[in-house]
């Protein structure tokens, strides 16, 4: 593909595509995470202890750990138009059913439901991502979906406590209408994504035959040329050890991210604010790491290289979070947690490109999927792990300090990582994560 048509091809592709996807996400973050605006009163309206409520927060993500994996492996044989739909209207509705939660047990079961509904979005999404843009261009795609993260946060932090205010309307608490009126709206957008969505560059009735067949071709050749170093079989996946060790960084990663995202209201709610209030400062640190997202898939891209731009995200999340805990109940410490924050969501665009880089077929569907479902489970251990130092201790501050322990671990392992995929030189392995020294675009005649 010439430089010319492809700058075209790329510019309509993320024109039409990416606006869409990042709305989905948007709403899907929103939807898993509004449960930390809710819990400023819903906890003491149903009796749920800061335990209880820190479990029932992760318990959603093992729904995603059993169902991960069948839902990508069947959107890669259906497509992802119908699949991402129904994942979102399943979702929706299901989001909107926390209405009906009354107690501790029904808190719990629609947690996991909640879950199970939403599991395959965000790795079908890649993988979808992988059939449209070439490699030089996945870690600003990936950067400018996962801004949906911290900009669901940033916006939904005071929308959710504005919405809040509706309590006592229709006789329905105001975390009711937080449920219902932030749940429906992924319902629309799931039907939305059915109408809009092409599966594939040939689908695409907005490319020219020849934007789509050199669309197409390019990303084919750039599969069968790393067919060498690519596993193709679900079941080799499975034991492959690089896909282990990004599964270990993803969930120490999505640890400190949801522990944080999950209990920040309630911490900064310590500082003596009002709900309202509340949901203004939380919106700040997410704000920050809308930036360094977007900063850190620049120049992942723009320099070609995973390694260090991924230890340097997970190193700075660990100085902002201990930072934050040294400094306890203070205006600083929000300071702390906004750096925290630009290298949590920073870490997610050299991240993400690299299975796809030794995974092809139902392989790196299943794969990624994988990656995505073990890491998720960080969002069963980070609030857990904060839940339960509130409760034993009565602060934050030791949850803080854990998850940046967590979090500086995993920086210096993620190294040793890369290091010993760099040195095999072995088959498939040998240039996974390492360094590219040369970002040449291939051409296709």
């Amino acid at each position: 593909m010439t430089e010319g048509i492809e700058k075209i091809v790329i510019r309509k592709a993320f024109i039409r595509l990416m606006p869409l996807l990042l709305l989905c996400y948007f709403l899907a973050y929103i939807d898993r995470v509004n449960i930390g605006f809710a819990s400023l009163t819903m906890n003491k309206q149903i009796g749920l202890s800061s335990y209880t409520y820190g479990l029932g927060a992760g318990l959603f993500f093992w729904g995603y750990f059993f169902f991960e994996v069948p839902s990508n492996l069947i959107m890669d044989k259906l497509g992802a138009r119908r699949w991402i739909s129904r994942i979102m209207v399943t979702w929706g509705l299901g989001s909107a059913g926390m209405v009906f939660v009354t107690g501790e047990t029904s808190f719990l079961i629609v947690r996991f439901v909640l879950g199970a509904a939403e599991a395959g979005f965000f790795p079908g999404i890649i993988l979808y991502l992988t059939y449209w843009f070439p490699e030089a261009y996945r870690a600003r795609m990936v950067a400018v979906f996962s801004v949906a993260i911290p900009m669901s946060l940033g916006i939904g932090a005071p929308l959710s406590t504005t919405i809040m205010l509706l309590d006592g309307v229709a006789g329905l608490y105001g975390w009711q209408w937080l449920f219902l009126l932030e749940g429906l709206p992924t319902v629309i957008v799931g039907f939305v994504v059915l109408s809009n969505l092409p599966d594939r560059p040939r689908d695409a009735k907005w490319l020219t035959s020849e934007e789509q067949f050199c669309l197409q071709a390019t990303i084919d050749r750039e599969r069968e040329a790393a067919q060498v170093r690519q596993v193709t079989s679900v079941w080799k996946m499975f034991v492959d050890p690089r896909i282990l060790g990004l599964s270990l960084i993803y969930v120490a990663n999505t640890t400190a991210n949801l522990g944080l995202a999950f209990f920040l209201p309630q911490i900064i709610k310590g500082l003596g604010l009002s709900d309202l209030q509340t949901g203004l400062v939380t919106s700040i640190p997410y704000v920050f790491g809308t930036i360094g997202i977007l900063v850190w898939g620049y120049v992942s891209d723009r320099y070609n290289e995973r390694r260090w731009t991924l230890f340097l995200a997970l190193a700075v999340t660990a100085v902002g979070l201990a930072g934050a805990a040294h400094l306890g109940k203070s205006n600083m410490a929000i300071a702390l947690i906004s750096l925290a924050a630009v290298g949590i969501y920073g870490s997610k665009a050299p991240f993400w490109p690299l299975p796809s880089m030794f995974l092809s077929g139902s392989a790196a569907a299943a794969g990624i999927a994988f990656i995505n479902s073990v890491g998720n489970l960080g969002g069963f251990f980070g609030p857990t792990i904060l839940g339960w130092v509130k409760e034993t201790t009565g602060s934050f501050e030791m949850g803080l300090y854990a998850l940046a322990a967590i979090t500086a671990m995993t920086a210096l392992a993620s190294l040793f990582i890369v290091k010993r995929k760099q040195e095999s030189q072995t088959g498939i392995g040998a240039t996974v994560l390492a360094p590219v020294r040369e970002n040449k675009r291939r051409e296709v005649a």
